[in-house]
């Protein structure tokens, strides 16, 4: 589907609701971020109210990763806050108020609390994020939460290009670049590929 396609069935799908939740999934270095942005901007210029709600912002800290022997694994299901994250998805869906979310910063590997304000005016929620739709515990809790699923999966070969390109963006060297392909973020992606329920729209790439 094209982008201008994806836009129209998100709001056809959505008729009259006052808040309408899409979750884009997909495995690391799919393009999920890239297709949101995109689509947030397809529906503002439609004249709808948009904002994406990243999940990436729902890391957990260095030190807490750290001290579960956890911190080189950190992007995988569990190294997030998948409590907080659903309570997040869930106070958005009442949109009776604003709602502060995080918003992670890859250069610093931090997330930042309360980076983005998602207003009770905004009615297309485009939450995005690796694991919206594993089917594995703690993450099955966001089963049913999202009105429209899509799911961006390009091939192994494609992820890889771009998931090194984004490490070598990043300043890591031949041998952190090998371990987070090899060792955290293509594992990952296997895992999502394998282990999701399927999405009301799939995509190859963006």
């Amino acid at each position: 589907m094209t982008l201008a396609e994806i836009a129209e069935t998100v709001l056809r799908r959505a008729g009259p609701a006052r808040r309408f939740l899409v979750g884009i999934a997909g495995p690391p270095g799919a393009g999920k971020s890239t297709l949101a942005d995109a689509l947030r901007e397809a529906l503002v210029t439609r004249g709808e109210a948009a904002e994406v709600l990243p999940m990436d912002g729902f890391h957990m800290d260095n030190g807490i990763l750290e001290a579960r022997g956890l911190l080189p694994r950190k992007g995988a299901p569990e190294t997030f806050d998948v409590r907080g994250f659903a309570d997040i998805v869930d106070a958005v869906r009442r949109g009776n108020e604003e709602v502060l979310v995080p918003v992670f910063d890859r250069a610093r590997e931090i997330a930042i609390a309360s980076a983005r304000a998602i207003g009770p005016d905004v009615r297309i929620i485009l939450v995005e994020g690796n694991y919206l739709l594993l089917d594995e515990a703690p993450w099955t809790r966001l089963d049913g939460k999202f009105d429209l699923t899509i799911f961006v999966g390009p091939t192994n070969e494609v992820l890889e290009e771009r998931l090194r390109e984004r490490w070598i963006h990043y300043g890591l060297d031949e041998a952190g670049i090998e371990w987070k392909l090899y060792g955290n973020d293509l594992p990952n992606g296997r895992r999502i590929t394998e282990n999701s329920r399927a999405a009301d729209i799939r995509v190859d790439t963006f």
